[in-house]
């Protein structure tokens, strides 16, 4: 079987670092560090490629040196920084004890910000680092008194400002574990996820606001309430309204502020370095949501490592990277405050009221790393946006991207309609291990449609069905050490099966991600889509972000969506559904220059066997595609046993494919007349 390569635009870097810059950064303090402590034998700080290589065959020694250099306080001796290299059931830091919330909470900072939350209303809050430690610790005491202790379960149904931030801190430093989820989920999409993890108290908003419009949650928390048994306390953040249960009265429910106004010293609870952090969950859209664990040292290592070398965030910068608490860029978000960072925080739509909301955010608050998605990007390039004509962005150095795959004409865009001096960082990871497996660094240059570099410490690699590496070609995203961050277990898999069969099934012993990746011989990283997405036409696999690429370029289409489809008869059918912009129709002309710029622009082999109209696409909660339930869906499953609709933004999307579907399988059956 082959597969197709892909052709990102390697005429010249679009951004290259000043070497001056390069020089100042933590990454080369880093590298140095790690050369003389560690004899990593990288004797030039800017040389990426050699402290890569020495991160990836001495990932003990890695850790341990990300470990001193961030000064991470073990309250006992950890006997070694890796025990054994095995997949899954690494040990890391053997007997040392720690705290995530300790280590992003005790630095110099006092009555600088370390919080800016700014609300769709341009309300905006902010949180000193003096406030902040106060209110998690008023928190914290109140949740002592609650009765909760090390490894009780607090959970948020929470927009992502402050309310969030305190929560989760609060229950870290008891060594308590943190869940949530965003106010735009329904109440049972809530109890899928919170009932399996048997919280004892949960604080929630009654109601939050979003494109202009408010959304009142009273009848939702009321209904999760009562579907959460084990839940013995609300903590209630009333942003609208007094009674926040819609009538219902409950003796064990106090407003935020009588949780957290009031004195207090933080006391942190030294936890061992693996003991659950908090949980994240998966998309849930083929069954009920796996709730993936993290520990206090593995995020802690890994997001130092992230957030302070690859992201070179310090005291004094703000970090702005449009999330919400459905996404695990929430996480990554709050820890910058590890590096002493500012985060800011943004709670609404990023097009309300129009296209350039993240950027006047970006210049009214200095940010310097402003962080978004594909999507976003390119609805600031159709809307014929121009940040840097509109905005002061003189702070900002840094737009992240992740999400989905960003196209090289993202990257011309920035450059030309942002700023040539930003270095434009597209991102891949997952909720999976909260860190970045590919990214950018302050040392390395930027190609478009291209990562700049597989991340310290991250053993990636690209293979064939055989387990064989690959260079310069498409293979799978496979890990094949050990990463701290990796998660502990998850929830309710006492054997350990479930985790195991969600990476370690292909390739025994290697972490298989589910991604199409090309690695380059210098070492940056082509993304080509899920695997478990793949187009195989023919005995030839085909990424479907090549033709998002090429199609999502015309003004004509908003979005794309592209399955193969193998039917009953034997047949393969690869129709591509498009998002057509206001005013715009399906024609002939239309479908020919589809046609045309994915030939020219992919390949013949890309192009689609039918182009569909659609009224719009359904995505997860998170703003992911979801190519293999609607695959499956027009094979013939049932909706509801693909995907469950809860977790979906846009029901009647799917409903459309159902319809589609059905029509489709009933004019195969239907006998031709000869």
């Amino acid at each position: 079987m082959t597969t197709t390569t892909p052709k990102p635009d390697r005429s010249q870097p679009i951004w290259v670092p000043d070497p001056d810059q390069a020089r100042a950064s933590t990454l080369a303090d880093f590298s140095s560090f790690a050369d003389e402590r560690f004899a990593a034998g990288v004797e030039n700080p800017l040389d990426y490629t050699g402290l890569w290589t020495w991160s990836t065959e001495h990932i003990a020694d890695f850790w341990e040196a990300v470990w001193t250099f961030f000064g991470i306080h073990s309250h006992t001796p950890y006997t070694n920084a890796l025990t054994e290299e095995t997949m899954p059931g690494a040990q890391w830091f053997s007997g040392s004890t720690v705290n995530y919330a300790e280590y992003a909470l005790t630095n110099e900072h006092t009555d600088s910000p370390a919080l800016i939350c700014i609300q769709e209303d341009r309300r905006e809050t902010t949180v000193t680092w003096t406030e902040l430690r106060s209110r998690v610790a008023a928190l914290a005491v109140t949740l002592r008194q609650y009765g909760v202790a090390q490894g009780d379960r607090v959970v948020g149904y929470l927009p992502p400002g402050q309310h969030a931030v305190i929560g989760f801190l609060a229950a870290a430093s008891i060594g308590a574990i943190w869940s949530q989820c965003a106010q735009d989920f329904a109440a049972t999409a809530v109890i899928d996820r919170f009932g399996q993890l048997e919280p004892t108290v949960l604080i929630a908003a009654d109601g939050y606001s979003y494109n202009g419009r408010h959304y009142d949650r009273r009848d939702e928390l009321a209904t999760i309430r009562r579907g959460l048994p084990t839940v013995e306390h609300t903590i209630v953040v009333d942003h609208h309204t007094p009674d926040a249960f819609a009538g219902e009265k409950y003796t064990d429910v106090i407003q935020w502020n009588e949780a957290v106004d009031f004195d207090a010293v933080p006391n942190f609870t030294p936890v061992p370095f693996d003991h659950p952090l908090w949980v994240l969950f998966s998309s849930g859209t083929t069954g009920l949501p796996k709730g993936i664990v993290h520990s206090h040292g593995g995020v802690l290592l890994s997001l130092l490592s992230l957030l302070g070398l690859h992201m070179d965030l310090r005291s004094g910068d703000r970090l702005f990277w449009y999330t919400s608490t459905n996404w695990m860029m929430w996480n990554v978000v709050v820890s910058s405050l590890l590096t002493g960072a500012t985060a800011v925080i943004y709670d609404g739509s990023p097009t309300f009221p129009d296209a350039g909301t993240l950027w006047r955010i970006a210049d009214t608050h200095d940010v310097t790393f402003l962080g978004t998605s594909p999507g976003h990007l390119q609805a600031c390039e159709r809307a014929a946006l121009v940040p840097k004509d509109n905005f002061d962005l003189s702070s900002l150095r840094t737009i992240g991207s992740t999400g989905s795959t960003l196209p090289a004409a993202s990257y011309h865009w920035v450059h030309d309609n942002v700023g040539a001096h930003i270095q434009l960082s597209s991102t891949t990871g997952g909720t999976d291990a909260v860190t970045a497996f590919a990214c950018s660094a302050p040392t390395t240059p930027v190609w478009p449609g291209e990562l700049s570099a597989r991340g310290l410490g991250i053993a990636m690699e690209a293979w064939d069905g055989d387990g064989h590496p690959l260079l310069g070609e498409v293979g799978e995203l496979v890990i094949t050490k050990p990463v701290p961050s990796m998660p502990v277990f998850f929830w309710n898999d006492p054997d350990g099966q479930r985790y195991h069969d969600a990476y370690f099934a292909h390739y025994p012993g290697v972490w298989r991600h589910g991604d199409w990746v090309a690695i380059s011989t210098g070492g940056s990283v082509v993304m080509n889509g899920r695997s478990d997405s793949t187009l195989n036409r023919h005995g030839v696999r085909l990424g479907s972000s090549e033709i998002y690429q090429a199609v999502e370029k015309l003004p004509q289409i908003v979005e794309s969506l592209i399955v193969g489809v193998d039917e009953s008869e034997g047949s393969y059918w690869m129709p591509l559904f498009v998002v057509l912009a206001d005013g715009i129709e399906l024609d002939d002309n239309l479908v020919a220059e589809i046609r045309t710029i994915i030939r020219t622009q992919a390949s013949p082999r890309h192009v689609p066997d039918e182009v569909i109209a659609v009224r719009s696409l359904p995505h997860t909660r998170t703003g992911k595609k979801i190519e293999v339930p609607l695959k499956r869906i027009l094979q013939g499953a049932a909706r509801d046993d693909v995907l469950s609709i809860d977790s979906i933004d846009d029901a009647a999307a799917v409903d459309q494919f159902v319809t589609l579907g059905n029509a489709r399988r009933s004019a195969l059956a239907t006998p031709t007349t000869p």
